[in-house]
C-alpha cells in the first residue's frame, strides 16, 4: 500500500510583496524552443516549509506551491477538471496529488494525470536565498497548441463530452482557428467509419451553419463541442478501416459504374485521381448527386450526405477535402437500395415512364393514405407539370404524413420487422426533400429521380399515419418567430442521444430552408405544424418487448 505524505492542512492565502518581477532569461521548451522566461518571487521559503503548501496569487491568479520530500512543487491550483482548489487535495510521498473532490490524481512533478484525462499545468521552480520563485511564462505558442491538440485527440478517443468541452474552449483561449477542432475531428474519425459517412458529418454541417450564425462565445462553442462529441461517439473504439491507395484519372462515367459495381476499388481510385489532378468538391458533385439518386439509397440518406458534404468541404476547406470525399463514396458503396426490394420495385418502372405523364392538377391531397405504387402512379400522371409544383405537392404530402404520425405505433409490440416505424423515420421525407430541391435545382436532369423518391416516402409513411388529422392541434401562429425560438432550444436541446438531437437540428434546418422558400402558406403551416408536434412528443428509443417478440417469431421459425 502506498503511504501518504502529510502535510499541514491550515492554507493561508499569501500575497504581499511577493510576485515581484525579475528580468526573464531565454530557456528552451521541450520541444527546443527559445522562449523568455518571466521569473516571480512567490513566496517566502520558511513559510511555506512553516504550513507545508500555499495558496498564492500573482497577477489575479491563483498558484498552489508544496514542500515535498522531493523538493518545492509548484501548479495551478484550480483542479483542471472542476476547478476545486488543489491546495485542498492530498499528496503522496512520491508526489502524486489528488483532488479530494473526484479523486483525480496527478503527478505534481510533470503535471501528468494518473488516469488520463485534463493534464495539470505545473512551473519551474527556483529556491533563491529565502524566497521561492516561479516562472510563469508561457511556452512557445507551437507547444501550447500542440499539448491541447494531444490533450483533445485523448477525450476523443474517449468521448469525455465535459473535456471535449474544455480542450476545445483552451484551443479557443490560445487564439487558434476554432474550426480547428472540426478538422481535427475528421481527420481522426473519417476511416474509422466502416461504412462510411454517419449523421455526425451531417449533423456537423448544420452545426457549423448555426455556429456561422451566432456570435455569443457559448453559444459557439455548443456548436463545436456537438459537432465534435457526435463524431467521437461514431467511431468509438473503432479500429481503421484502410481505404485503397490506387489512382485513376477521374472520369464520370467510370465512377459511377464503379458505385453501381460496388467496386470499392475503382471508385476511391477515381476520387484520389481526381484530387490529384486538382479537381474540387464542385467537380466531384455532380457525379456524387446522380451516383445517390441511381437508386433509392439508404432511405435517403445519401444524398442528404452528398448535400452537407459540399457545405462541409466549403466552410472548412482543402483539409477535409479528401477524407469526407473518401468516406462519402464509401457510404455510396455500402449504401442499401431499397428499389431493387419488393415493396419499391414499382420505382424502376416509374422512372421510364415518367415523360409520359400530363400536366393536370398537382396537389398534397391527391397523395393523402396512397401507398407506395400509387404515389409512385400519381407522380407519374402529373409528371407534365413543372418540376417545383409536384416538389411543393410531395413535400407537403410529406409534411402531412410527419404531422400526422401514428404515435401509437410507438407502443406496438407484436409487429413484424417491417413495421418498425417512428418518428425519426417520418423526419427524413422533409430532410431527403429538402435535399432534392437544394441538389435538383443544379441538375434539374434528376428531378424525375428525385420526386419519384419522394413519392416513395410519401408512400412507405402513409400507412403509418392517423385518419385524425392533428393540424389544429399543433398549428404555429407567428411562425417565423417560432422557428427561431425552436432554433435556440438546439443550443440547450437536453437530448442524451446524438441521434435524436441530430434529427431534431437537421430536421429544424430543412424546414427553416424550406419556409424561406416562396411556398404556399398552407404548406408553411403544416410544416410547421409537423416540426411543432416532432419535437413536442416522446421518442420511444428502445423497445424490449417488439424486439423480445421479433427475435422469438424469427427463431421460432427458423
Amino acid at each position: 500500500m502506498q503511504s501518504t505524505f502529510q502535510v499541514q492542512h491550515s492554507v493561508n492565502p499569501f500575497a504581499s510583496r511577493y510576485g515581484g518581477e525579475q528580468e526573464g532569461k531565454l530557456r528552451l521548451s521541450r520541444s527546443g524552443r527559445k522562449f523568455l522566461t518571466q521569473w516571480r518571487n512567490a513566496a517566502p521559503l520558511a513559510k511555506l516549509r512553516d504550513v507545508g503548501k500555499l495558496l498564492v496569487r500573482i497577477d489575479g491568479k491563483q498558484f498552489a506551491l508544496f514542500d515535498t520530500p522531493q523538493g518545492v512543487k509548484a501548479c495551478d491550483n484550480r483542479c483542471p477538471h472542476e476547478g476545486y482548489p488543489l491546495t485542498e487535495g492530498s499528496l503522496t510521498e512520491d508526489c502524486v496529488l489528488t483532488c479530494n473532490w473526484h479523486n483525480w490524481k496527478f503527478d505534481l512533478c510533470t503535471g501528468e494525470n494518473v488516469y488520463g484525462g485534463d493534464r495539470l499545468r505545473v512551473y519551474p521552480l527556483e529556491v533563491r536565498g529565502d524566497d521561492v520563485w516561479i516562472d510563469l511564462a508561457e511556452p512557445p505558442y507551437e507547444d501550447r497548441h500542440a499539448t491541447i491538440v494531444a490533450s483533445l485527440h485523448d477525450a476523443f478517443n474517449d468521448h469525455a463530452y465535459d473535456r471535449l468541452a474544455r480542450e476545445i474552449a483552451r484551443l479557443i483561449k490560445l487564439g487558434a482557428d476554432p474550426l480547428d477542432c472540426l478538422r481535427l475531428a475528421v481527420d481522426w474519425s473519417w476511416d474509422r467509419m466502416e461504412f462510411g459517412w454517419t449523421h455526425g458529418y451531417a449533423g456537423m454541417a448544420d452545426w457549423l451553419t448555426l455556429y456561422q450564425e451566432r456570435e455569443q462565445a457559448e453559444l459557439r462553442l455548443v456548436c463545436l463541442v456537438e459537432s465534435v462529441a457526435h463524431a467521437a461517439f461514431d467511431v468509438l473504439r473503432a479500429p481503421r478501416f484502410p481505404f485503397s491507395d490506387a489512382i485513376t484519372a477521374f472520369d464520370e462515367q467510370t465512377f459511377l459504374r464503379a458505385i453501381e459495381n460496388e467496386d470499392h476499388a475503382g471508385a476511391i481510385a477515381a476520387i484520389r485521381g481526381g484530387l490529384r489532378d486538382g479537381l474540387r468538391f464542385l467537380d466531384f458533385e455532380p457525379a456524387l448527386t446522380r451516383a445517390a439518386l441511381a437508386h433509392y439509397n439508404d432511405f435517403g440518406h445519401s444524398l442528404i450526405y452528398v448535400s452537407k458534404a459540399g457545405s462541409l468541404i466549403d466552410r472548412l476547406g482543402d483539409p477535409v477535402a479528401e477524407p469526407l470525399l473518401l468516406s462519402l463514396v464509401r457510404g455510396l458503396l455500402y449504401a442499401t437500395r431499397e428499389d431493387r426490394i419488393p415493396e419499391f420495385r414499382r420505382y424502376a418502372d416509374a422512372l421510364r415512364e415518367w415523360s409520359e405523364g400530363e400536366d393536370g392538377t398537382v396537389s398534397a391531397e391527391h397523395w393523402r393514405y396512397r401507398g407506395i405504387n400509387a404515389a409512385l402512379d400519381l407522380a407519374v400522371s402529373v409528371s407534365g407539370n413543372e418540376p417545383l409544383d409536384i416538389y411543393r405537392a410531395l413535400l407537403e404530402a410529406n409534411a402531412v404524413n410527419f404531422l400526422n404520425f401514428d404515435i401509437a405505433q410507438e407502443d406496438k409490440v407484436q409487429v413484424s420487422v417491417s413495421g418498425n416505424v417512428g418518428w425519426l423515420d417520418f423526419t427524413h421525407g422533409i430532410t431527403f426533400a429538402n435535399a432534392v430541391r437544394k441538389q435538383c435545382m443544379r441538375f434539374p436532369e434528376l428531378w424525375p429521380q428525385g420526386l419519384l423518391q419522394m413519392a416513395c416516402f410519401s408512400g412507405r409513411n402513409a400507412a403509418f399515419t392517423t385518419q385524425n388529422d392533428m393540424f389544429d392541434n399543433w398549428h404555429v401562429t407567428d411562425i417565423d418567430a417560432w422557428i427561431d425560438e425552436l432554433v435556440e432550444r438546439l443550443f440547450d436541446h437536453g437530448l442524451g442521444e446524438y441521434i435524436v438531437s441530430v434529427h431534431w437540428l437537421k430536421t429544424t434546418l430543412a424546414v427553416r430552408e424550406e419556409l424561406a422558400e416562396a411556398v404556399p402558406q398552407h404548406l408553411r403551416e403544416v410544416l410547421a405544424a409537423a416540426l411543432n408536434r416532432f419535437v413536442n412528443s416522446p421518442l420511444k428509443r428502445r423497445r424490449a418487448r417488439r424486439t423480445a417478440y421479433q427475435s422469438l417469431q424469427f427463431v421460432g421459425k427458423g
